[in-house]
């Protein structure tokens, strides 16, 4: 990164009501009101994969910063993590890089009854590695050939494959990383290759446009998402996602607890362990 960048990079970030372009942020109210009844609605989504065995993929990709791990924590938080599984892979081992490259994504795919979220995925290929050069030329230009046959075959073979890309401003960005400098509980979330990145803005929207024209099929399309508003990102997402998949609502049994029996009943106070100190 050039000395200019990083300077700025070190300046205090601004608290904006705003996003990038002007437009009102939502409030957090009307926010998590509308998003627990999406929340409501994912819960039926995963009765009816379960009850179907429906396989699905969702993929999210984006520049760094763009919110994909805040829409991926609210699209799962209320949600089985054995029905909603998320796959963030760290960077390929020695014995990876020799495998075929989707080899290692492959394995996590879902079996029936089972939603698998990438934190980023093979599209790695595309974007940072095409970007930094961790892949030759050769590769790149082999990854943009294939990847649109290798999704229709994923998708022939009955799995859905959901594509999000999320689309934050070069200010709005900004905002994030100067803010994660400054807030110790989001610290581990600037790596060197993230601070890296963020002087090479122009060489990632060319990589964004090409893998955007390569491989935003019929079979795979891609589902772009404004993210400068974190907060309306994450509903039009979930949201949206909720109207790809075909999913119908089943009315759930009223459910009554029974008695408990009194047979054996002895006192069941527990004493004299270790119990944690309550401090608070």
């Amino acid at each position: 990164m050039h000395d200019s960048e990083q300077v700025e990079l070190n300046a205090k970030p601004d608290e904006d009501p705003r996003d990038a372009e002007g437009a009102e942020k939502l409030k957090r109210k009307e926010y998590e009101r509308e998003l627990h009844k999406l929340q409501v609605q994912l819960c039926q989504l995963q009765d009816w994969v379960k009850r179907t065995g429906a396989r699905i993929i969702v993929v999210f990709e984006g520049r760094d910063a763009a919110g994909k791990g805040g829409t991926i924590k609210a699209l799962t938080e209320r949600v089985s993590p054995r029905v909603f599984r998320v796959v963030a892979l760290p960077a390929p081992s020695d014995r990876q890089k020799t495998q075929m490259f989707m080899q290692r994504y492959i394995e996590h795919f879902p079996a029936a009854g089972e939603i698998v979220i990438f934190d980023r995925s093979w599209y790695n290929r595309a974007g940072v590695e095409r970007v930094m050069g961790f892949c030759s030329d050769e590769e790149y230009r082999r990854f943009l050939d294939l990847c649109p046959r290798i999704e229709r075959f994923i998708v022939d073979g009955g799995t859905q494959l959901i594509k999000f890309w999320l689309e934050v401003g070069k200010q709005e960005q900004k905002r994030r990383f100067l803010a994660r400098i400054e807030d110790p509980l989001r610290q581990w979330k600037l790596s060197p290759m993230d601070v890296e990145s963020y002087g090479r803005w122009y060489e990632f929207s060319k990589a964004r446009d090409a893998m955007l024209a390569a491989t935003d099929t019929d079979d795979a399309p891609w589902h772009v998402v404004r993210s400068d508003d974190k907060r309306r990102a994450r509903l039009n997402c979930i949201a949206h996602l909720l109207r790809l998949v075909p999913y119908k609502e089943r009315k759930r049994q009223t459910v009554t607890l029974p008695k408990r029996s009194k047979d054996g009943a002895y006192d069941d106070a527990l004493r004299d362990r270790r119990f944690v100190p309550e401090r608070y």
